[in-house]
């Protein structure tokens, strides 16, 4: 898996504190820019609830090498924008896939796991020979590697973080949400300074189905 920041909006603590303060102020945002404390003025306008003005700033990531099995749970989260490689366009004429780590470190099912993986490819690769690649694409599986754009905004990114940075995620997506919050926190320390899963800020809501351990991310 790889994850990297391509761009996203720059002092965005500023902006979304400003964007904040105009909302109670004769002047404008441009007017209020650089003046006060971000982190004050946040903390106090998204204490409130006004979650809105952090959505002025937004966040875009290049993902590599990560499972289609990850991406589905991902498109789930319905306010970003993805961009995914296209398996109906793309030929993948070598096996990619990602290997769980529990089938990684148990040598039988390693073994299982890559042979029907091999299996599939070259089924898949003898089908591309009859059938356009949209077609012979049916048979590749859920562990078959991808690559993806994503663009969220800090308010749907902190909802994201919140689920997927928790114990109780998926492996997967886990790490990639952890790699993400990561960067998020270098370039927007203040917006996202306790972004993570719930246990961060307080208590687990997950009742009886609670991991019983605090995060830090």
């Amino acid at each position: 898996m790889k994850v990297i920041l391509l761009a996203y909006t720059q002092n965005a603590d500023d902006i979304c504190a400003a964007a904040g303060k105009s909302c109670y102020s004769e002047e404008s945002s441009a007017n209020l820019l650089g003046r006060g404390d971000p982190n004050r003025i946040l903390e106090k306008i998204v204490g409130m609830g006004h979650n809105s003005v952090i959505e002025h700033a937004s966040f875009t990531f290049s993902v590599e090498g990560v499972s289609r099995a990850l991406t589905h749970q991902l498109v789930r989260h319905r306010i970003a924008s993805f961009s995914q490689q296209s398996q109906r366009y793309v030929s993948l004429d070598k096996p990619t896939y990602v290997i769980p780590k529990t089938i990684e470190v148990d040598e039988k099912s390693k073994e299982l796991y890559i042979k029907t993986m091999d299996m599939v490819w070259e089924s898949y690769n003898e089908l591309q020979k009859v059938v356009p690649p949209e077609d012979a694409r049916y048979v590749l599986p859920n562990g078959c590697t991808t690559n993806i754009t994503i663009t969220m905004n800090a308010r749907e990114l902190l909802h994201f973080f919140s689920l997927r940075c928790c114990n109780r995620a998926q492996w997967e997506i886990r790490e990639m949400a952890d790699e993400m919050l990561r960067f998020c926190k270098d370039v927007s320390p203040t917006i996202f300074k306790t972004a993570g899963p719930p246990c961060v800020r307080g208590p687990c809501p997950e009742g009886k189905l609670s991991c019983g351990k605090s995060r830090k991310v």
